[in-house]
């Protein structure tokens, strides 16, 4: 068993993005946001919300229409680009957009019957730098999971995969039960055997890296179990790695900052009330609890 680092303000502030005053845009990468299906929108408004508010330069979501629509109103600073239908041109346009983007996010809010899902998976992990897959790019689907395998094993920098414990067992073939039991076990032999991070989400968080690193987020908060909690760490994740940072330092970070900003708005309106969308607006706090971007006391 690889040894266990809890996460701390003491790790995580040694993690923090550079960030030059005489920046520019380009200085702190683009975020392309593939997410959202016509039933879901809320999913890569969130998603992008995150990752506008990570610090990220530029964010640019990549869906169809009437996400496309959503976006307009609820995340006027984000770029759009809309999918296109005929699968020639999706991986085309999936292709060009990998070569702008720092990091790229998949899946959030994509249901996993999506015709071309596969295919534009397996097109972000060959062309782009960093890619997180998160909810249905989780494709459970035997050979499909085989082909995007593959894909992961081959790339240079690891990428992110964010699965819920429910979604970790459908991948690995094996009773919820049986996942939950080995969690820590089974979260390091999956990073190491398909060289990806392994963001593994429950009410403890495991982050474990393809080198056999397993760092734990241990604060638990009810408030945090309710749908779109995970778009917005997914899209957190994405805009760190936009900036520059190693996919675990990235992937660590996210998780920090998320639960800090769910521990902020449990204690403004309650476990109960606290909506995902909310986490964003208690991310400047965050960063502060994190350390990040404020002198030591």
């Amino acid at each position: 068993m690889a040894d266990t680092v809890y996460l701390s303000k003491e790790l995580i502030s040694g993690f923090e993005p550079q960030r030059p005053d005489d920046g520019h845009k380009n200085t702190f990468g683009t975020a392309l946001i593939c997410a959202g299906s016509e039933y879901m929108t809320g999913a890569a408004v969130m998603a992008a919300g995150a990752a506008l508010r990570s610090g990220a330069g530029l964010v640019r979501v990549f869906s169809e229409e009437k996400t496309l629509d959503a976006i307009r109103s609820a995340e006027p600073c984000a770029l759009l680009s809309l999918r296109p239908e005929e699968t020639a041109d999706l991986l085309r346009k999936a292709a060009e957009l990998s070569k702008s983007s720092s990091a790229v996010l998949i899946g959030s809010g994509i249901p996993q019957e999506y015709r071309d899902l596969e295919y534009l998976i397996c097109r972000f992990l060959e062309k782009a730098d960093n890619v997180v897959l998160d909810a249905g790019a989780l494709v459970s689907k035997c050979d499909a999971w085989g082909r995007i395998a593959e894909c992961l094993k081959a790339r240079k920098v690891p990428a992110v995969i964010t699965p819920h414990i429910g979604e970790f067992a459908r991948l690995l073939r094996l009773p919820k039960s049986d996942a939950a039991g080995k969690a820590e076990e089974l979260a390091i032999s999956f990073a190491a055997d398909n060289n990806c991070v392994t963001v593994l989400k429950s009410a403890k968080t495991l982050i474990a890296t393809p080198d056999g690193k397993l760092f734990v987020n241990d604060a638990s908060n009810s408030g945090l179990a309710k749908g779109g909690s995970g778009d917005v760490l997914a899209g957190l994740i994405t805009g760190f790695l936009a900036q520059g940072m190693e996919p675990y330092k990235a992937a660590c970070s996210a998780v920090f900052i998320h639960s800090r900003a769910g521990e902020a708005a449990a204690k403004e309106v309650g476990t109960r009330a606290m909506l995902p969308s909310d986490l964003i607006v208690y991310f400047p706090g965050a960063y502060v609890d994190a350390g990040w971007g404020c002198a030591d006391d």
